[in-house]
């Protein structure tokens, strides 16, 4: 089978992601993507002004794959109460697939500061779409928030403890919740 070569930018952004999601941000330096990416220096500043530039092309870049997954995993679903279930199914098989590495979001959330204008909007936009997916299936406001708070915590405990316990735990606690 023939290998698809990627053009500059497309490979900048795919070593990205993978050093971002595998070493951290703070931790991947620009030298190593352009080595990583066999790119030369000035291509990669043709593409991306800077290190946070990059990073706010790989967020929008991760945000599009990762709603486009939890749709086509939860599309089978025939009710609104099935479909919330299976975003938590959705974690699993994330935490599987990625080896428990959590939410890119969160991740590099915890490697900025606080003040960041250009790559904090870009994580809370991705978490507000996150709420209104869990808003659009669940009309009581709170029981959505409760949703949506269960979904993050078990993303995040499941990714400190290495297993799907808390994803498992998480859904029966919705199950009971969506019973009442």
């Amino acid at each position: 089978m023939k290998q698809e070569i990627l053009m500059p930018k497309d490979r900048i952004l795919e070593t990205a992601s993978l050093l971002f999601h595998r070493q951290g941000y703070n931790s991947t330096g620009i030298n190593q993507i352009i080595d990583e990416a066999k790119v030369a220096k000035a291509s990669f500043y043709d593409h991306f002004k800077s290190k946070e530039d990059l990073c706010a092309a790989f967020l929008n870049k991760r945000h599009d794959y990762w709603f486009a997954q939890l749709e086509s995993f939860t599309a089978k679903s025939r009710t609104p109460h099935t479909k919330v279930l299976a975003a938590f199914d959705f974690i699993a098989f994330m935490n599987q697939k990625e080896d428990f590495r959590g939410c890119s979001f969160l991740n590099i959330l915890s490697e900025i500061s606080s003040g960041n204008n250009k790559i904090l909007p870009i994580i809370q936009n991705h978490k507000k779409d996150l709420q209104e997916f869990f808003n659009n299936l669940i009309s009581e406001k709170l029981l959505s928030a409760h949703i949506y708070l269960l979904f993050e915590s078990a993303l995040i405990e499941s990714q400190l403890f290495r297993n799907q316990t808390p994803v498992e735990t998480a859904k029966k606690i919705v199950q009971s919740l969506l019973k009442k």
